[in-house]
């Protein structure tokens, strides 16, 4: 066996080693995928930001997002934060890079968003303080991180921590991740479009809005994040 064979194996047996402890903590990606087609079926953003590698995730995941992961769908609000190399460069000149997303979140977010924040170490400075501007904001606080306890995961209100000790593997992970919430995402939203065209066709009738509330879409929840508050 030749060196690159030998490292090869070695990436692959460490990855090979994480999928079964990933497969327990990623269950909470089909109520997310949820959770998020009901924000942006109903006009909400998300807002996702993370350093390196995971910058680069966050870009990914926004893309699949405006755009389209399989087949063609109405485009859905996504942003990255680490995208808009102006105000990147300004807010770090200007405030420091400690508030490169924090400033970003104040400025877009509207209560009811989600933030999503990536994060193989979580003890980012910059997306702890992210974390910190959402929840401050009204928006709902999301994390994807390595093992936790870490700071981030403390900071946001739910946490996939990638039970890996290698970083590029928790950043692999993350990374199917992504493409999983996604696929969730596109298998609720027809359903999640068509309550809102009830609602919106029954509001221009003349009858009462149907009631916000939970349902079950091909096997996951609809659920209206606010309780159906307006």
């Amino acid at each position: 066996m030749t060196d690159a064979d030998a490292l090869l194996d070695t990436h692959l047996a460490g990855l090979a080693e994480a999928l079964s402890p990933y497969r327990q903590v990623a269950s909470l990606l089909g109520r997310w995928g949820a959770e998020l087609a009901w924000t942006l079926g109903n006009g909400g953003r998300l807002l996702v930001a993370g350093n390196g590698g995971s910058a680069a995730e966050a870009q990914h995941l926004a893309a699949e997002l405006v755009g389209k992961l399989r087949d063609d769908r109405t485009p859905l609000s996504a942003i990255a934060l680490t995208a808009e190399t102006s105000s990147l460069t300004a807010i770090s000149n200007d405030f420091g890079f400690d508030e490169v997303f924090a400033r970003q979140v104040r400025a877009h977010g509207r209560p009811g968003d989600i933030l999503l924040l990536l994060s193989t170490s979580g003890r980012s400075a910059n997306l702890l303080a992210a974390a910190h501007a959402g929840r401050q904001a009204g928006l709902r606080c999301w994390a994807c991180t390595g093992p936790a306890p870490n700071p981030l995961a403390q900071a946001c209100d739910e946490v996939l921590a990638v039970p890996a000790a290698d970083p590029q593997v928790v950043q692999e992970l993350h990374l199917v991740s992504a493409h999983l919430l996604c696929e969730y995402v596109d298998r609720t939203l027809p359903s999640v479009l068509g309550l809102v065209g009830a609602v919106t066709g029954g509001l221009s009738a003349g009858s009462a809005p149907t009631p916000a509330g939970a349902a079950t879409v091909s096997g996951l929840p609809v659920v209206d994040p606010s309780g159906g508050r307006p």
